[in-house]
């Protein structure tokens, strides 16, 4: 197939907050709202969060205090893989007798892609095979935290003043003969639920308790600098004992300049994170909690629901000559949907990248449900459709194969077309219902999508 590894080359329209175009395979469908989703209009919920080497899982707040990084996992400074933990032996002095050495075996972290390993910055081999690794210290470590104390109060002082100026706004919008007519005025004292008490007076920062201002002494502009060596110019530069832009950046509190000062870090931590609809709230994934568990609870991906359209065949595009384009639509759900080919109307807000004419079938297209077993079974026997051979090249299981007509209208550049394909839907994983609503539960909508096809020059 010319699209069976490009899925670039068939769009589909999500009409969110704004209009995104993307293969269907990366578009989520709602079937509560029956309206495709994007990943521009959903929210993202952080459900846990784990380590991609040793897979513990840990709450969010002691993610947090760990600064979302594993405290057993490295990765090397050079490549950023996974370190590994190596064995070795090393002699040692009895303490009995000096004159004496015994094998003891020893730890160090080894990196198995660059051969990085930790003896190479000096850090000293371990007894124990985890935890207790050499690890420098930060100089501007207090100056940070005391950065960090201070923007939070300021971040606090300023949300309790936004809070103050919209009661004072809500107070004087509401007359004040009809807050006390209706006993409204005690009421408008009353502060939102999670809010400080004092939030109204906006005096302390916190209820019971005296908390001191922390002030920040700015950083003095120094005019004496320190004189570069006479050899900075003619001196012979080792590549390998450099290390890189990116080197750097990946340890932004040192920022080593040589490769001898390079140490490991601990490795970040990945989430498994939940996506919501935001026009009803509904989820449309939501993973297993357990790291190692690859299955979701929820997965509403648009592919099990909406027909997919994929280009098959495509000849040689000339310009102002109608060319047959084969596409084939597949149906994902279980009974038979009926689709509809539709062309874009001259005019139509959604069809902005169209460079040629497209004629498609008018006649409704029937595509069987999808059978698992038979999916694969060569020797199924074929359903009877009465297809028309002018419209449908082939169909084999829930796959038709379809003729549509292109006319490039550019004489140079891409060629790209558009159209409307309607089909219905039944929402068959609906919740539990009666007997008597169960009918009208399956009752078929019909849903309209905007596809564009990227034909190739």
């Amino acid at each position: 197939m010319a699209s069976l590894l490009q899925l670039e080359r068939v769009l589909y329209l999500v009409r969110g907050e704004k209009a995104i175009r993307a293969p269907l395979s990366q578009l989520y469908f709602c079937r509560y709202c029956s309206e495709l989703r994007s990943l521009e209009c959903v929210s993202h919920e952080v459900d846990s969060h784990y380590c991609p080497s040793c897979l513990e899982n840990m709450p969010s707040a002691e993610a947090k205090l760990k600064k979302n990084r594993c405290a057993n996992c490295f990765d090397c400074p050079c490549c950023m893989h996974t370190l590994s933990t190596r064995a070795t032996s090393i002699p040692t002095q009895l303490p009995d007798d000096p004159a004496k050495t015994t094998m003891k075996k020893a730890y160090y972290l080894a990196c198995g892609f660059c051969r990085w390993t930790s003896r190479d910055v000096g850090m000293a081999d371990k007894s124990v095979a985890s935890g207790g690794w050499q690890e420098p210290e930060n100089p501007y470590t207090q100056r940070i935290n005391k950065l960090l104390e201070y923007n939070q109060q300021l971040a606090q002082k300023e949300k309790l003043e936004r809070d103050r100026k919209k009661l004072v706004r809500r107070r004087n919008y509401m007359p004040l003969a009809f807050s006390d007519k209706y006993g409204r005025g005690t009421r408008l004292q009353r502060q939102r639920p999670g809010t400080p008490i004092t939030a109204l007076s906006g005096l302390t920062l916190k209820e019971g308790e005296d908390q001191k201002e922390i002030k920040i002494e700015p950083a003095q502009a120094s005019e004496e600098m320190e004189p570069l060596p006479e050899d900075y110019y003619t001196r012979f530069i080792n590549l390998t004992e450099v290390t890189t832009l990116d080197q750097r950046l990946l340890q932004p509190d040192f920022q080593p300049i040589c490769a001898s000062q390079l140490h490991p870090r601990h490795k970040h931590l990945l989430i498994k994170r939940s996506l919501r609809c935001r026009k009803c709230e509904h989820n449309l994934s939501k993973p297993e909690f357990n790291p190692t568990s690859i299955k979701f609870k929820i997965q509403l991906v648009a592919l099990s629901y909406i027909p997919e359209v994929r280009i098959m065949s495509i000849p040689n595009l000339r310009h102002m000559k109608e060319s047959q384009v084969l596409l084939t639509l597949t149906n994902p759900v279980e009974n038979i949907t009926h689709v509809t080919l539709i062309p874009c109307e001259e005019g139509d807000p959604n069809d902005l990248n169209s460079t040629a004419k497209v004629i498609v079938p008018s006649k409704e297209l029937v595509l069987a449900g999808k059978d698992a077993a038979a999916e694969y079974d060569e020797l199924a026997e074929p359903q009877d459709f009465q297809d028309d051979p002018d419209v449908i090249a082939f169909r084999k299981a829930n796959k038709v194969g379809v003729f549509i007509k292109v006319t490039p209208l550019q004489e140079a550049g891409e060629v790209t077309v558009s159209f409307k394909l309607k089909h219905d839907f039944r929402n068959l994983a609906a919740p539990m219902r009666s007997v008597e609503d169960s009918e009208s539960s399956s009752e078929a909508v019909w849903l309209t999508h905007h596809v564009e096809l990227s034909l190739g020059p």
